[in-house]
């Protein structure tokens, strides 16, 4: 650790020109108290960067920044107004000023030129933020976490970079990398892969499985590889609560480490577990964490753009790649012992590309191992297109429409309704479906605030609809918030013929139970899944045919017959179909020596992992859980 903080001030010709040398995660910042050297040092620090290949930044010491009430005045003179400054917040600590805006375009200027001249009259170093379009309440707490945690911010992030660069604890010098399966292999839910190296130890995902009701709901915490007080660090592909739920769990159990994803995943986690502690304690169930463990979580986070490199533990590098799965959803590969090993972990993946996002990336520096999703890798699994299902969409709102009923949708907080608002947006939009509201409950709202914040992560199109043609669809009148128990009501025995995307997607709790048990009895309404239906799930049963559903009511029990039509649609998948993960892994380059399914029913897992085997001639493996495999 000291070794590298030394080689750095080492090419620092006068010594007094730095203040202080501290360590941000995997980035070095030097703090300076002299202004000429911070706006003048002739390349001085990118010419460390080249040599010692790490992330320098040099910072203005925080005695020297200006005031922050002065500081706010100039801020908001040098940035035009239409580029909409909603909070100006000052992070004392690091010499930081983050400037929330409606147009951050605008905010940083051309070329970056009015961020430049922030700098240049206050001494603060100004990060634009967007402002989503949508307001949530729970959005701006998750960011008030982090602002108001600054002090915390800094020793927390110098800590971690003293681990990365604290040189070898365990001292053994034969390498070697294995995986452990503590959830998520042969089935959907609870993924958890314990990471181990001679050195590390790093755990991918920490779900549960939200439809089991025994202990099978949560990772195997007590196997005796995983001791949570050698876990190094936490990486976290996506939000779905069966990658990301069981994490404010870890924090509960001790862990404090940091915790690696994208910011969508961030935000949208802290939402998911959230609501999933609101369901539990209407549901009278055993809650697992508390909303102190949540936000203990967001600020141990990490967060890491697609392709931004990254240490994470002295031998183990870690990039994110796009995975098509959801908002921030990420494929992470691990560069392990300066190449010794190279990991991909897909976790969900979509090898397409969707009505909002683009399809996962297939291009690596290196890849030995692969790690990748069964879900629908069965010889079964045939699958309709995405706009096949798009039109069968349309055609069954049009029936109901007719009728005069309802359309429920159970909808996973993320992704997959955010695309089915832009679907029926631009059907609506286009004259293909009358105008009709769609009412959204559930988180769905609040996640669709965050999409609102982070459009640089949806496809080309989408974008430029954004951006170019000034039309988010995500803004549209077409949708209604259902903010509390009167409104739905209101919906259910007022309004007419409509939509309703509620959660949960597996219909395990959430409003859209709720809407079920008044709505289901009228064979005039539509129920109509869009995503996988678990094992034990509510919608899995409604699925296989069940015709009555028993539901208790404290000490009573009463029955809900389905009388409403029911349909799957399954072309909307945030997950390949079977012949997509084949046609991934054709193109992937490099091309994988090892291939192990997970993610996936037994029989899908084993079957893709035969098929990938005569496919391509390469090693593949479908473990169980609990089962170790060693890579290298």
């Amino acid at each position: 650790m000291l070794d590298i903080l030394k080689e750095v001030l080492s090419y620092i010709p006068n010594k007094e020109y730095i203040s202080e040398c501290s360590f941000e995660g995997a980035n070095i910042v030097l703090y300076t108290k002299n202004k000429e050297f911070l706006f003048n040092n002739n390349g001085m620090i990118k010419e460390i960067v080249d040599v010692v290949k790490k992330r320098i930044e040099l910072r203005p010491d925080p005695s020297i920044t200006m005031d922050p009430e002065d500081a706010k005045k100039i801020i908001e003179k040098i940035i035009p107004k239409e580029a909409g400054i909603d909070n100006v917040i000052f992070d004392y600590q690091r010499s930081r000023v983050i400037i929330e805006a409606e147009k951050p375009g605008l905010a940083i200027g051309k070329s970056g030129d009015t961020l430049k001249e922030i700098k240049k009259e206050t001494f603060w170093v100004p990060l634009v933020r967007r402002t989503p379009p949508l307001r949530s309440k729970l959005i701006e707490n998750i960011r008030q976490v982090l602002y108001e945690n600054n002090d915390f911010r800094k020793k927390f992030l110098n800590k971690v970079g003293e681990r990365i660069y604290g040189g070898l604890r365990r001292g053994r010098k034969e390498p070697w990398v294995r995986i452990s399966f503590l959830g998520g292999a042969r089935e959907v839910g609870r993924s958890c892969l314990l990471l181990q190296t001679q050195e590390s130890r790093v755990l991918l995902d920490c779900g549960i499985n939200a439809a089991a009701i025994d202990e099978s709901a949560y990772p195997y915490f007590e196997a005796p590889e995983f001791n949570i007080k050698d876990l190094d660090a936490v990486v976290l592909s996506h939000p779905h609560l069966d990658h990301s739920a069981a994490l404010p769990l870890l924090i509960k159990y001790g862990y404090d480490g940091p915790i690696y994803c994208t910011s969508p995943t961030r935000d949208i986690v802290a939402l998911l577990t959230l609501d999933l502690i609101s369901i539990m304690q209407k549901e009278a169930k055993k809650v697992l964490y508390s909303s102190t463990e949540v936000k203990e979580m967001v600020k141990r986070t990490i967060c890491l753009d697609y392709e931004e490199v990254s240490d994470i533990t002295p031998d183990i590098r870690l990039t994110f790649y796009n995975s098509g799965h959801a908002l921030g959803a990420a494929q992470v590969h691990l560069n392990i012992g300066n190449g010794f090993h190279n990991l991909l972990y897909t976790a969900d993946l979509n090898y397409e590309t969707s009505n909002l996002l683009s399809a996962a990336a297939t291009k690596f520096p290196r890849c030995e191992t692969l790690i990748i999703e069964g879900t629908y890798g069965g010889k079964d699994d045939l699958t309709p297109t995405r706009r096949e299902s798009e039109l069968e969409l349309y055609n069954i709102i049009k029936k109901t429409i007719e009728k005069k009923g309802k359309v429920m949708m159970p909808v996973l907080g993320i992704g997959r309704s955010q695309e089915v608002m832009v679907i029926l947006e631009k059907g609506m939009r286009e004259g293909l479906l009358e105008k009709i509201p769609i009412y959204v409950q559930g988180m769905v709202w609040d996640v669709t605030a965050i999409h609102t914040a982070y459009p640089d992560f949806f496809n080309a199109k989408v974008r430029k609809s954004i951006f170019h043609n000034n039309q988010n669809p995500f803004m549209s009148d077409i949708f209604k918030r259902v903010g509390s128990q009167k409104e739905m009501e209101e919906v259910i025995n007022e309004a007419g013929p409509c939509v309703i995307m509620a959660t949960s997607g597996m219909m395990v709790g959430g409003p859209i139970v709720e809407y079920f048990k008044k709505l289901a009895d009228n064979p005039n309404n539509v129920l109509v899944f869009t995503s996988y239906q678990g094992d034990g799930s509510l919608g899995r049963r409604i699925l296989n045919g069940e015709k009555e559903i028993a539901f208790q009511d404290g000490s009573k029990q009463f029955i809900i017959p389905v009388k409403c039509g029911v349909y799957n649609l399954r072309g909307f998948s945030g997950h390949s179909s079977r012949d997509q993960l084949i046609k991934y892994v054709y193109n992937m380059e490099p091309r994988p020596k090892k291939v192990i399914v997970n993610h996936g029913e037994a029989s899908k897992c084993l079957d893709l992992a035969s098929s990938l085997h005569k496919l391509f001639k390469v090693e593949t493996l479908a473990p169980k859980v609990l089962d170790s495999v060693r890579l290298r």
